[in-house]
């Protein structure tokens, strides 16, 4: 990679199904609260789950936990009014399966969750001048613990769910290049990683109201997605839908040399 493109670039990554496989956690989550919520009587499946992020505004699982037990009751006859959820009740259970029952001490399906990076890969992109970050909906406590605790980071640039409004709102990711560019050169080509249309969408936003810069969409298929041709298929062709430029099957195949390639045919 040339230096001179290597100084202008910044890759800001999402976390969930991007950094880590969370189908066996946050969306295990999502679908053990529908269950518990609609008493048995509907619990999601991984297509279910995806098809409501397909919409690009359910990037928070704890109101999109919410909102499918109101579309199976609406399906029912029943109104929203006429259920009025308790919605901290939902986020408290959601949070019981995910962290477990003592938010002190995690050990709920958090713990379980496979790495889809290394840290060897940041490593690399360091190594090639470029700076990273990470911009995510998790909570704070969730993103550090996998980015500290399990990649051993020391202090990475993030701005979480409590930080940023939810996306679509590019308003994290503003905030992420923004912390990225306190200690370096400002970056004129901003690389944003993730695996949903809301991610997508959040690039679209922040590409129409910073024109000074170029930002490139890079979607990345979750694993759960993957177990079928058929499924890996649909999944890519949402996101390229969804204004991505390319779609990886796994985060780790943005080397730096794919980056400088993105980063040249987009600007051309």
């Amino acid at each position: 990679m040339t230096q001179e493109t290597s100084t202008k670039a910044a890759v800001v990554f999402d976390i969930d199904g991007v950094v880590r496989d969370v189908s066996n956690s946050y969306r295990r989550a999502i679908a053990d609260t529908v269950e518990y919520f609609t008493k048995a009587a509907y619990r999601p499946t991984p297509l279910d789950i995806d098809q409501l992020k397909s919409e690009g505004v359910w990037n928070n699982d704890w109101e999109a936990s919410q909102e499918l037990i109101y579309r199976y009751f609406s399906v029912q006859g029943q109104s929203r009014e006429e259920l009025q959820l308790d919605y901290n009740a939902v986020v408290a259970f959601f949070q019981s399966r995910y962290r477990g029952p003592d938010p002190n001490n995690l050990t709920g399906y958090i713990c379980d969750e496979p790495l889809l990076l290394q840290s060897t890969y940041l490593d690399q992109l360091t190594q090639a001048g470029i700076a990273w970050g990470f911009f995510s909906g998790a909570t704070r406590v969730s993103a550090n613990y996998v980015l500290e605790k399990r990649l051993g980071l020391q202090s990475p640039v993030l701005i979480a769910m409590e930080d940023a409004p939810g996306k679509p709102d590019p308003s994290g990711l503003f905030a992420t290049v923004s912390q990225i560019e306190n200690s370096i050169e400002q970056k004129s080509a901003i690389v944003y990683v993730g695996d949903t249309v809301a991610d997508m969408y959040t690039v679209e936003k922040a590409r129409s109201l910073d024109s000074a810069r170029t930002w490139i969409g890079v979607g990345v298929l979750p694993p759960h997605v993957q177990e079928t041709a058929t499924r890996s298929e649909a999944y890519s062709e949402t996101l390229l839908r969804a204004g991505a430029a390319m779609v990886l099957s796994n985060v780790q195949q943005l080397t730096p040399i794919q980056i400088q390639k993105l980063i040249s045919r987009v600007c051309a």
